[in-house]
């Protein structure tokens, strides 16, 4: 185990002295051709594309959403919210609020981790961070919404559908995303959607928030190696 952290040590301070490392690692001497070659890799950058969404634009967005939702659920009744960590909580504390001015109801609202719910979760990270999940009613029989700020390949929400049924059986399951930007994995389609925007596969939207990121946009960038 020491040597290998000693070679591990070793190719990320870049030294270039094979010599040494133990010779009970016995290095193939491909390897040892090869190593500097290693540092040659380019970096991966990310550019800023355009602003798809400003502040303005996503409280509007928010206030149209959930009018939406108290038309299409017939009212408030039995209807609760469940935000997916991160933004999608701000997002569905907003849409709450939102919906208060409407008919003067508080719409409860929960949050969903569903970090140990995810089928890439050796991608995500080598430690992934778990943070609880905080729905403080019982979702039984209830009207949910999940919501979160972009659907994309269909994965994060069939984790978050994973993580609702462990906690029970909901009457009915609706999504409401932020952004659409296309690109699904899994048959999954959002109810309530705040815009459509078509994307490529090296492009990222990042919706920042001031609850989180300290300012309040949505943007479009693209990794440029």
């Amino acid at each position: 185990m020491a040597d290998g952290h000693h070679a591990r040590q070793l190719w990320k301070n870049g030294t270039g002295a094979i010599s040494s490392i133990p010779d009970s690692l016995r290095f193939h001497k491909a390897l040892r051709d090869r190593l500097p070659v290693c540092y040659d890799i380019p970096p991966v950058h990310i550019v800023e594309k355009s602003q798809l969404m400003t502040a303005t634009e996503i409280d509007r967005t928010l206030q149209r959403l959930a009018h939406e939702i108290v038309e299409k659920s017939g009212g408030t009744a039995n209807l609760a919210l469940i935000g997916v960590r991160r933004r999608g909580v701000p997002l569905a504390n907003r849409i709450a609020q939102a919906m208060r001015g409407i008919d003067g109801v508080d719409v409860p609202v929960g949050t969903l981790d569903i970090t140990l719910y995810r089928d890439d979760l050796s991608k995500v990270a080598a430690q992934p961070i778990l943070q609880s999940s905080e729905i403080a009613f019982a979702v039984d029989d209830k009207d949910l919404v999940l919501v979160d700020d972009v659907l994309y390949t269909g994965r994060t929400i069939r984790a978050a559908m994973n993580g609702l049924f462990d906690l029970g059986r909901p009457k009915r399951v609706r999504l409401c995303v932020l952004i659409d930007r296309g690109h699904r994995e899994l048959p999954v389609e959002a109810s309530f959607i705040g815009r459509t925007v078509q994307t490529s596969d090296t492009e990222i939207i990042e919706v920042r928030l001031n609850e989180i990121d300290r300012e309040e946009r949505v943007v479009l960038v693209e990794r440029v190696s």
